[in-house]
């Protein structure tokens, strides 16, 4: 089975790509998280890569670190959560994300992605929780991937809702935080925009 691919981006859109490997097409289904952080077409990337075999069918899932294949895995182990509904999961909550709102329970959160009901929530919770600890190792929030409480927390909340993905809002944010000594709602606000917006 197929574990890691190094190649070509050929193709990329929300949710999956083509990866050129020797001239060798290979479709991929990806999560958000790895499409904000995926380079342009033409570049080089090596995604790991997780497998699924049924009888008519073979497809592959893969993710830019291995934090989130283990996560992956861990979640398509669940009743009732197969590959697809894992990849929407984590497109819903980034890795890291994700495993803060198991080991917290927070049902909300975990039922606010699209397809993850209750009792779904509540199984992800009840069989992860003990696992993650040793998956998720103590790191800070710059470490993590996550951004802290307070004015970057509010500019990705005003991110999202004007209709951008929390994933490219953080990433956005980080960026901007980095570059200003102005760490002002408007101005991290003005500067994200301007950021994701291209210009």
């Amino acid at each position: 089975m197929l574990a890691r691919l190094t190649g070509t981006l050929d193709e990329k859109s929300a949710g999956q790509l083509i990866v050129d490997v020797g001239g060798v097409g290979y479709e991929v289904f990806i999560p958000y998280s790895t499409y904000y952080e995926l380079g342009e077409v033409g570049q080089e990337i090596t995604l790991r890569v997780y497998t699924h075999v049924r009888e008519n069918d073979l497809s592959l899932y893969g993710f830019l670190t291995q934090r989130e294949k283990d996560l992956f895995n861990l979640l398509i182990q669940i009743s009732g959560i197969g590959p697809k509904l894992g990849v929407i999961i984590l497109s819903g909550l980034p890795a890291d994300e994700l495993a803060e709102a198991v080991l917290a329970g927070d049902l909300a959160r975990l039922t606010s992605i699209p397809g993850v009901g209750k009792k779904t929530a509540e199984r992800i919770v009840l069989e992860l929780k003990e696992k993650l600890d040793k998956l998720i190792p103590d790191r800070s929030p710059q470490e993590a991937g996550t951004l802290p409480a307070g004015v970057n927390g509010d500019v990705v909340s005003a991110l999202v809702n004007l209709g951008y993905h929390r994933t490219a809002a953080q990433k956005a944010i980080r960026e901007v935080s980095r570059e200003s000594s102005d760490r002002g709602f408007e101005s991290l606000l003005r500067g994200a925009l301007s950021l994701l917006s291209g210009s």
